[in-house]
């Protein structure tokens, strides 16, 4: 039996470890079996310690079978985002050095373009070759059910999305190759005493597993023995209705869902119980104060705010209560970490003053970026304090309020500007259902404000007039955009992250006013 589910699967083989949109579940016996079958399929192929297994694999349970195989076998796994080009996966291949390639038979063909001559071992999920990849389910058939006789602790890279460059590998210290299982008990009683994570409850996953958070609250909470239920992908209404059927108690979201929930008919919000939920993770990016507020009215103080990335895991907290009493705040720093707030000097600054924000970690390694020392290098004031790329400023009391990223700071005519800012003021209006703010060059001042808008069904014309009006009664007039453009979707990862680099590469698309 795979070490880290042994208990699990003692106290309650029989009980539902992970199930799925179409209403396949797998107890724990069962799940225990497949991670084993996978081992055996792995180790039978030539994979050793340290080798790394690529998974063009969206959200399904075969995911986390894989990833639990990877983490028994001494293999690291790289999850890849599936809504990515053949040669942007086929270069994530060639930088991870990836001996083997998992896919879905809906990626298998984009998989099959961009394989490399080094992932010797190609597999599709299901029980039919195709693309030049052998079937899953014939081979986890033939498998030995107990698989190898020798378990070794595995490990996970991810890669950033890449809005600003090429994607990188996160090397971190979460899950190391060849570590003792007691490690991860360490990790995991951690995440439960200190991050909430829960153990023997019911968790659903309704983001890409590719994504650090989502990836690493659902493993943690399954470890922990909770049931995870694994959504394919995000549907507002769909999401409401299985938190309610299958009784969940915890889930990650991030504030583009919010806006999409809170957008719902009156109808639909009302037949939505909630009754189970006892906690709501969410981060990924700034929340709008006016988003936060109206959740946490209609679900209840149950959201639960960190700051973290990849890089790093998550550095800060802070609950439903405390946020309405400094609203605006990500929190304070978890006992693992440190929070400074540099000058342009690298000298620490005092509270209230803005500047960089860097996390030093108290115990541990820090992390590094993958066959990248020189990003690793710029990413660190010190050994063991290094930055997300953020700029905001703490309070008396350590907590952090973000203004925005400095990568994304406009300075227009000498002042600076917080897209943040700018996009939480327009995202109150009711004609806007999605909107990034960005620099353009600008002759005279440098860069100009210009708002890119998705607009809400049935907006009207004057739309432009009535933002600027808006914006204009809650910022500064120079904060306020000096252009709008308005198209159907707005460039996001699925993890709701903005895709900057699209908007302001040539012409912005859709219409301008």
């Amino acid at each position: 039996m795979p070490t880290l589910l042994n208990r699990h699967i003692d106290r309650d083989g029989s009980g539902i470890a992970l199930a799925g949109d179409g209403g396949a579940a797998l107890t724990w016996s069962g799940l225990g079996e497949r991670v084993d079958r996978w081992r055996d399929v792995l180790a039978r192929a030539g994979l050793g310690e340290g080798d790394r297994v690529a998974a063009v694999v969206g959200n399904r349970p075969e995911a986390f079978e894989l990833l639990l195989a990877c983490l028994h076998g001494g293999l690291v796994l790289v999850p890849v985002n599936w809504h990515l080009t053949a040669s942007e996966i086929r270069h994530i291949l060639a930088d991870s050095g990836s001996r083997a390639l998992v896919a879905e038979p809906a990626y298998a063909a984009t998989a099959a373009e961009a394989r490399t001559e080094g992932c010797a071992l190609g597999i599709v999920l299901g029980d039919r070759d195709r693309d030049g990849f052998a079937a899953a389910e014939p081979l986890l058939a033939a498998a030995d059910p107990a698989g190898p006789g020798r378990q070794s602790c595995g490990s996970t890279m991810l890669y950033t999305s890449g809005t600003t460059g090429k994607p990188k590998g996160v090397v971190n210290n979460l899950f190391t190759v060849g570590a003792p299982f007691e490690k991860v008990d360490r990790l995991t009683r951690y995440a439960r005493t200190v991050l909430g994570v829960p153990a023997g409850e019911r968790v659903m996953l309704d983001g890409p597993w590719y994504h650090s958070a989502q990836l690493f609250f659902s493993l943690l909470s399954l470890l922990q023995g909770s049931r995870l239920v694994v959504r394919r992908r995000f549907d507002p209404v769909a999401t409401l209705r299985t938190i309610d059927r299958e009784q969940i108690t915890a889930v990650h979201l991030v504030p583009t869902q919010f806006i999409r929930l809170l957008r719902l008919d009156e109808e639909t919000r009302r037949a939505f119980s909630g009754a189970s939920l006892r906690r709501v993770w969410h981060g990924g990016g700034p929340c709008p104060a006016e988003v936060k507020r109206a959740m946490i009215d209609w679900w209840g103080p149950v959201l639960v705010e960190y700051y973290g990335a990849t890089e790093g895991g998550a550095v800060t907290l802070i609950d439903s209560d405390e946020w309405l009493r400094r609203p605006g705040s990500v929190g304070r720093a978890v006992p693992a970490y440190e929070l400074l707030v540099v000058g342009p000097d690298g000298a620490p600054l005092p509270p209230g003053r803005e500047g960089r924000v860097f996390v030093r970690r108290k115990v541990g390694r820090s992390f590094s970026y993958h066959n990248d020392p020189d990003k690793t290098r710029k990413a660190h004031l010190a050994p063991d304090t290094f930055t997300f790329g953020e700029l905001g400023r703490l309070d008396e009391d350590g907590r952090l309020y973000l203004t925005g990223r400095e990568q994304d700071m406009i300075v227009s005519g000498g002042v600076n500007v917080y897209p943040a800012e700018v996009e939480a003021a327009l995202i109150a209006h009711p004609g806007v259902r999605d909107v990034a703010v960005v620099g353009l060059p600008d002759p005279e001042f440098g860069e100009r404000v210009v708002a890119v808008v998705e607009p809400a069904p049935g907006t009207g014309s004057d739309l432009a007039l009535r933002l600027d009006r808006h914006c204009r009664t809650r910022l500064a007039g120079f904060k306020a955009p000096r252009a709008y453009h308005f198209v159907d979707t707005l460039p996001r990862e699925p993890t709701g992250k903005l895709r900057r680099d699209a908007l302001r590469l040539g012409d912005l698309p859709g219409t301008a006013a």
